[in-house]
C-alpha cells in the first residue's frame, strides 16, 4: 500500500534498492546530497548534480527534464552516509518561469524497481521559492525511512546548498546552473496530455530516458496540511527588535522562505513571527527547535531586565550614600533634593529596562500565538484542535509535551516543556503540600487526587505518540485509592493489565519488571537480542506507583531503586506519585530515586530551576478543558488500534 505523505512526515522503506521518481509542470534541474549522521555535507564529491551525475549507490539525471529517475541503492552508499537528499530547483537564464508558484505542484515517488510505489509526496504550498528540498532517505538504528521535506529556498539553488552546508555553495550552484544550460537542447518537454490511447505507449517510447509514472498521469495535488510555512531573512540580518531571531539555533545561514501569507516587516518594525522558524529536517524538528529558542529568548531578556533593576537600585543606594555622608547635606533641602535625584535616576532606569522587557514579550508573545496552533499532537495541549484529528501514528515523536513553563514578569505567557523521546529519566509527581499558593489551599486528599488525575493525563500522552502495541503502562495501586483517576484508562483497555493491589500485587508486577530489565541488558551486552524469550515485551514499558511508600517494604524500594536506575536504559521508566514528606521515614535510602527522577507537581509550583540565568521557573501542568471528551476519545482510538494486532 502506497503511503501518501505530508510535509513532514515519514514511512519506512522495505528495500534498499529504490527509484525516486520526479513529476513537474516544466523541466526542473534534480539532484541529490550525501550526508552523515549529522546531515553534513562533507564535500562537492557528495554531490549529484546533472555535471556529476554518478555517486556511490546514486545517479540523477544528466539534463533538465519535467520528469525524473533517480537510481538509488542504499546498500552501495559510502558508510558514513546516514542521509539522501532530493533536490529540485528551477534552469535559470533560459526563459522559463523563475518560481515553483507559477507551475504546477512537483510531485515526487518512492518507487521499487518494479515500479510500485513506496511513498509519494506533492510539494504543495511553494510560492516564490526556485529551489526546494523534495525529500530524504535517512537511516536510524540500522533501517532506512524516507521523510517528505518540502522545504523552498527563494534565494535559489545557491541558498538550499548554502543551507546543508556545501563549501562555495554559490560557484558550485553556477557550475550546475551552467551545465543544465549547456544540455537545453536535449531536455525533456513536458509530457503531453493523456490520451485514451495511452495505456498502449510503452514506457519511454519516444524520449529517451523519459519513463512517465506507473499509472501514466501525475496525481492531483493534494492540499497543504494547516502548518504556517518558515519566515526567512538574510544571512546575519535580525528582525529590527532586541530579541534576534537570527541565531544559529533558530535558522540556518540560508533560512527558509516566507510564506505567501506572511506580509513583510515594515522599516523599523519587527518581523511578523511564524512557526517553524528554525532550523531543522522536518516541520516537528524546526518546531521542537523553535519552542526551546523561545524559552531561551525569554529566559535571557528577563535576566537582562532583573539586572537592569538590581543594578539600578544598587546605583540609587551608592549615590544617596555618598550624598548624606557629608553630615552638611543633611541640613537644610539638600538632602532631600539627593534623594529624590536618586530615585528619579532610579525610576528612568527601571522604566527603560521594563520598555525594553514589554517589547520583546510582546513579540514572544506574538511568536507564541502563531506556534501553537501549529504544534503537532505530541507537542501540544489537550485544548489544542489537532486532538480532534489524531490518529495512532506510525513513528515515535521526537519529544513530548509534559506541561508549560512561565516566568512572574509575565504568567500569561506560556512556553511549552518538551522532554524528548525515548524517555531519559523517570518522573516524580508530588502529592504532598508544597510552598505554591495554589498548593497551600488545597487539603491532602485532593492534591493526592490531582496528582493520579495529572499522572493518568502523562501516560495518556505517551500511549497517544507510540505506535501501536509499542507502549506499555502497568500500575500499582497498593490501597485502591487510585481507583477514579484510573478510570479513563481501565475503561479503555490500554493497561497492560489491572492495577495491582495488595503485597502480591506488588511484587508480581516489580518482579515481572525486573526480569524484563535483567533479561534485555544481558540480550545487549551479549549481542543477542533475537535469544529472548517469547513472552518479554521488548516495547516501551511505563510503571506508575501511586502512594509511595505504603505498601512496599525493603525488598520492593530497592527494585524501584533498580528500575529507576536501570530501566529508562532498556525502555522501562518510572512514574512516582508521592509525597516526599511521606517516604522521609525512609531515611537516605531513597535519596538516589529521587534524584534520578523529573519532579513535577499536580498545581502550580516555582520548582523549577534554571541555573543558566538563575530563574525559578513555574511549572504548570497539562490541563483538561472543562467538560471535555477528549482524554477518553484519544485512548478509545489508542485500543482500537492496538486490538487488531492482538492474538
Amino acid at each position: 500500500m502506497t503511503a501518501e505523505l505530508v510535509r513532514g512526515q515519514n514511512h519506512t522503506l522495505p528495500q534498499t534498492r529504490l527509484e525516486i521518481r520526479v513529476s513537474a509542470g516544466t523541466p526542473v534541474v534534480a539532484g541529490a546530497t550525501l550526508g552523515d549522521e549529522n546531515g553534513t555535507v562533507r564535500g562537492t564529491e557528495w554531490i549529484a548534480h546533472p555535471g556529476s551525475p554518478q555517486l556511490p549507490g546514486l545517479e540523477v539525471s544528466r539534463q533538465a527534464a519535467a520528469d525524473h529517475r533517480l537510481a538509488v541503492d542504499l546498500d552501495a552508499l559510502p558508510d558514513p552516509v546516514h542521509r539522501v537528499t532530493v533536490l529540485l530547483a528551477l534552469p535559470t537564464g533560459v526563459g522559463g518561469p523563475v518560481r515553483f508558484g507559477a507551475v504546477a505542484s512537483p510531485f515526487v515517488a518512492v518507487t521499487g524497481l518494479d515500479g510500485t510505489e513506496i511513498a509519494t509526496f506533492t510539494l504543495t504550498g511553494l510560492d516564490t521559492e526556485s529551489a526546494v528540498t523534495a525529500l530524504e532517505l535517512y537511516r536510524r538504528q540500522g533501517a532506512w525511512k524516507v521523510r517528505a521535506v518540502g522545504q523552498g529556498y527563494a534565494g535559489g539553488l545557491d541558498a538550499m546548498l548554502a543551507d546543508q552546508g556545501v563549501p562555495r555553495a554559490a560557484e558550485l550552484a553556477h557550475s550546475i546552473q551552467d551545465a543544465v544550460t549547456r544540455a537545453m537542447a536535449r531536455s525533456v518537454a513536458p509530457p503531453p496530455p493523456r490520451t485514451p490511447d495511452a495505456d498502449r505507449v510503452a514506457p519511454g517510447a519516444g524520449v529517451p530516458g523519459h519513463v512517465p509514472p506507473a499509472d501514466g498521469r501525475r496525481p492531483a495535488p493534494q492540499p497543504p496540511e494547516p502548518i504556517a510555512e518558515p519566515a526567512t531573512s538574510p544571512p546575519g540580518a535580525t528582525t529590527g527588535g532586541p530579541i534576534n531571531y537570527a541565531h544559529p539555533r533558530r535558522q540556518s545561514a540560508a533560512p527558509p522562505p516566507p510564506p505567501p501569507t506572511a506580509p513583510p516587516a515594515e522599516p523599523g518594525r519587527p518581523a511578523q513571527p511564524v512557526a517553524g522558524d528554525a532550523t531543522g529536517w522536518s516541520m516537528d524538528e524546526r518546531l521542537y527547535n523553535q519552542i526551546w529558542a523561545m524559552f531561551e529568548d525569554l529566559a535571557r531578556t528577563t535576566a537582562a531586565y532583573r539586572s537592569a533593576v538590581d543594578f539600578a537600585e544598587s546605583r540609587m543606594g551608592q549615590e544617596l550614600d555618598r550624598a548624606l555622608s557629608d553630615p552638611r547635606s543633611r541640613i537644610g533641602g539638600a538632602g532631600d533634593r539627593a534623594r529624590e535625584e536618586a530615585r528619579a535616576k532610579r525610576d528612568e532606569l527601571t522604566t527603560r529596562a521594563r520598555e525594553a522587557l514589554d517589547r520583546d514579550l510582546a513579540q514572544l508573545v506574538a511568536e507564541a500565538a502563531v506556534v501553537e496552533p501549529a504544534l503537532p499532537a505530541a507537542f501540544a495541549g489537550w485544548d489544542n484542535p489537532v486532538w480532534h484529528a489524531y490518529r495512532v501514528p506510525m513513528e515515535i515523536p521526537m519529544a513530548l509535551r509534559i506541561g508549560d513553563l512561565h516566568l512572574p514578569e509575565d504568567p500569561a505567557l506560556h512556553i511549552p516543556l518538551l522532554v524528548r523521546l525515548p524517555l531519559e529519566r523517570g518522573m516524580w509527581i508530588d502529592s504532598g503540600r508544597t510552598t505554591s499558593d495554589a498548593a497551600a489551599l488545597m487539603d491532602s486528599a485532593r492534591l493526592r487526587s490531582l496528582a493520579m488525575e495529572c499522572a493518568v493525563a502523562h501516560a495518556a500522552r505517551l500511549l497517544a505518540v507510540y505506535p501501536a502495541d509499542e507502549f506499555s503502562v502497568h500500575v500499582i495501586d497498593p490501597a485502591g485509592s487510585a481507583a477514579g483517576a484510573l478510570a479513563p484508562l481501565v475503561r479503555s483497555g490500554v493497561l497492560a493489565g489491572p492495577p495491582a493491589s495488595g503485597a502480591g500485587g506488588v511484587a508480581s508486577v516489580l518482579a515481572h519488571l525486573t526480569r524484563r530489565v535483567d533479561l534485555v541488558q544481558m540480550a545487549i551486552r551479549a549481542g543477542a537480542a533475537d535469544s529472548l524469550p517469547p513472552d518479554v515485551d521488548t516495547g516501551e514499558q511505563l510503571l506508575i506507583v501511586n502512594d509511595f511508600p505504603h505498601g512496599f517494604d525493603d525488598r520492593s524500594v530497592t527494585q524501584l531503586r533498580y528500575l529507576a536506575d536501570e530501566g529508562p536504559s532498556v525502555g522501562v521508566h518510572l512514574m512516582m506519585v508521592a509525597d516526599r514528606e511521606d517516604a522521609g521515614a525512609y531515611g537516605p535510602v531513597l535519596d538516589p530515586l529521587w534524584r534520578s527522577l523529573l519532579r513535577v507537581t499536580p498545581v502550580a509550583d516555582d520548582h523549577l530551576a534554571d541555573p543558566w540565568v538563575g530563574h525559578a521557573w513555574t511549572y504548570e501542568p497539562p490541563r483538561m478543558p472543562p467538560g471535555s471528551r477528549v482524554l477518553e476519545q484519544v485512548l478509545a482510538k489508542v485500543a482500537a488500534a492496538r486490538r487488531p494486532r492482538r492474538p
